[in-house]
């Protein structure tokens, strides 16, 4: 987005989810930007998670937010047309993998119906913009590395790698990004895509799994793993996300790629570990013991991909952009505001998800839950 004297108006769709909270806590914190969130407030959005913003009332005149569903054509023309962004940030998506394989028909909708339909608000309203202002405004697109399917034991994905989406969930987020891409080529809509690796951090969803971790091991209940825990994530903190998308928005180029990854790789048993041991330093339980002790295997879901990994040095040389956190410090961080916040997580149950419309699983290497 080159530089005018308009002061940033930005749409964030999903706003109420992990990263979209994240992302609005951000913008209304750390720039001088006014916020449109628009969120549909399903299973995985919570006003809570920016209660901390629109509850202030020196933030208040820069945030509103919006109850809508992305497919809903008539709202989202209205949202455009009222609140007059000089960008969109759309991360609203449905996410969860192991909710994709029980139930695709939602992802379909939400995740390319509703990308369209932004989309296509965009567009029209794109086109109404004087000059200058159209050539500011800028669509950002939000999705992530499992678009690109599953690196083999060496290598890393760019901004080159193939599309090979193996779950519901990554079928339709690849779908999304070639619509956007099109959207570009085709019509000339100043979008970006960014493509990211496994996020962490406050807030995250009860289902995810270092929430799961993180509650099973306080209560004492068996941790579970998928496979034999040795498949790898690269782990991003998610305030380095929100930051890298930021950036993107400011000096990304038009029609571009960007992947943001944390550069820690590890593999679900380590990560597993990593969280008891803290949790057994910050909160030690006699009756319980070493948490680690805790872990079960079980198993896997089917199509899981075995590692992703993602070079980032093009967004670092590019736009200037790197992680602040460590896999270390990023973790403390999350684990310390989990014991702080235990009205996130306390009710939750654990559920298994995955399983229900799968044929009886075959293992064809051990593969694990991430944490997106």
């Amino acid at each position: 987005m080159t530089t005018t004297a308009q002061t940033p108006r930005i749409l964030v769709t999903g706003g109420a989810g992990f990263i979209g909270s994240a992302l609005v806590r951000f913008l209304i914190r750390e720039t001088g930007a006014s916020v449109l969130n628009v969120d549909a407030l399903t299973y995985a959005g919570d006003l809570d998670t920016v209660a901390g913003v629109a509850d202030d009332g020196a933030a208040a005149p820069r945030y509103a937010f919006l109850e809508a569903d992305i497919t809903d054509v008539d709202a989202m023309r209205r949202a455009f047309a009222a609140f007059r962004p000089t960008a969109v940030m759309h991360l609203a998506a449905e996410s969860h993998v192991d909710r994709s394989i029980d139930g695709p028909a939602a992802f379909v909708k939400t995740n390319i119906v509703g990308t369209f339909t932004l989309l296509e608000a965009a567009l029209t309203y794109w086109r109404g913009l004087p000059a200058d202002e159209a050539g500011a405004f800028r669509f950002l697109h939000v999705s992530t590395d499992e678009v690109y399917g599953e690196l083999g034991p060496t290598g890393f994905f760019d901004e080159t790698t193939p599309y090979r989406p193996r779950s519901p969930y990554s079928a339709t987020k690849a779908g999304s990004d070639h619509l956007v891409m099109a959207w570009f080529h085709t019509y000339g809509l100043p979008a970006i895509i960014t493509n990211c690796s496994n996020n962490y951090g406050p807030f995250q969803n009860h289902e995810k799994l270092i929430p799961t971790i993180i509650r099973s091991a306080i209560f004492g209940q068996p941790i579970p793993v998928y496979g034999d825990g040795q498949a790898i994530r690269d782990w991003l903190f998610v305030d380095d996300h929100v930051r890298a998308l930021w950036r993107c928005v400011l000096s990304g180029t038009p029609g571009e790629t960007y992947v943001i990854g944390g550069h820690n790789e590890r593999t679900t048993v380590q990560t597993v570990r990593a969280v008891c041991a803290l949790l057994d330093e910050l909160a030690p339980d006699p009756t319980i013991g070493d948490r680690a002790g805790l872990i079960r295997f079980v198993t896997d879901r089917p199509g899981h991909d075995r590692r992703y990994a993602i070079d980032a040095s093009r967004i670092h040389r590019e736009l200037g952009w790197q992680p602040d956190e460590t896999f270390e410090t990023g973790m403390r961080k999350t684990v310390q505001w989990y014991l702080d916040h235990p009205e996130w997580w306390g009710d939750a149950a654990t559920q298994r998800l995955g399983l229900e419309r799968a044929p009886e699983p075959v293992t064809i290497g051990a593969q694990t839950g991430d944490g997106r």
